[in-house]
């Protein structure tokens, strides 16, 4: 599908900022979008949440704008409160769902059921987790659902602005938990599995459009073309499910 040819804005690049999850699909698709459409598009990375130098909210509390904004719904819906990201905008993306991992040639912890997986999480080394949505639902409800929140709070590592399998293959963790589009492009790492299903939660991934933009033209484009189902395959490729759901604005 051809999408409806769009006019360049004189403004310079569309600036576009996603949280981990989407990382990997927009680096590859964005470089065939900018051919398909002539037009340039300027990726940043940072966390959702927290204070790091690179996470969103700092990058806003600095007077940095974004035309395009890609984070869990969960953060996208606060960001649209906060009114950095237009009302009516959210499209839904994709799903993710939480893996785990260790460093190849390592010992596999056997985490296919709650009771395994709680007993891996007591006696298997050190854990780091996301500090992202994934990593916020496993502290604040997997951990004191599974009476380990003590533990955890002792043994676990939270990880700020950067992969949790670096920190696996830096031997500063043993096991880790983040989601799965995340854990994939490391090199040097097992990736276990999804968590057990009863221990699950999947997450939505959703854009959105920056309240301060002159180009929202440019940014529904955008978003229209990263849900369709062109790109859908492509998407799959790097651990994440396609929603295909359709713009708001086109309704």
């Amino acid at each position: 599908m051809m999408l409806r040819s769009i006019s360049i804005s004189p403004e310079g690049p569309l600036k576009v900022i996603t949280s981990g999850a989407f990382a990997a699909a927009l680096k590859d698709l964005v470089p065939k979008y900018e051919e398909q459409y002539q037009t340039k598009v300027e990726l940043s990375f940072g966390s959702s949440i927290g204070a790091a130098h690179d996470s969103i909210p700092t990058r806003l509390s600095q007077g940095q704008t974004f035309d395009v904004f890609i984070l869990a719904s969960s953060a996208l819906e606060n960001f649209i409160k906060a009114g950095q990201i237009k009302n009516n905008t959210r499209v839904d993306l994709v799903a993710s769902h939480i893996a785990a991992a260790v460093r190849a040639g390592d010992p596999e912890p056997d985490l296919s059921t709650l009771e395994s997986f709680k007993h891996a999480m007591l006696n298997y080394g050190r854990i780091a987790y996301s500090a992202s949505a994934s990593g916020t639902y496993l502290s604040t409800e997997l951990f004191p659902q599974l009476g380990i929140a003590e533990e955890m709070s002792v043994k676990a590592k939270k990880i700020f602005s950067e992969r949790v399998g670096t920190i696996l293959m830096r031997n500063e963790a043993d096991l880790g938990f983040q989601q799965m589009s995340e854990l994939l492009p490391i090199q040097g790492i097992k990736i276990l599995g999804d968590l057990p299903p009863e221990a699950q939660r999947s997450f939505f991934f959703s854009a959105g459009i920056g309240s301060n933009t002159k180009k929202e033209e440019q940014a529904r484009h955008l978003i229209e073309f990263l849900a369709s189902a062109d790109v859908a395959d492509e998407i799959r490729k790097t651990g994440l499910k396609p929603v295909l759901a359709k713009a708001p604005w086109l309704n």
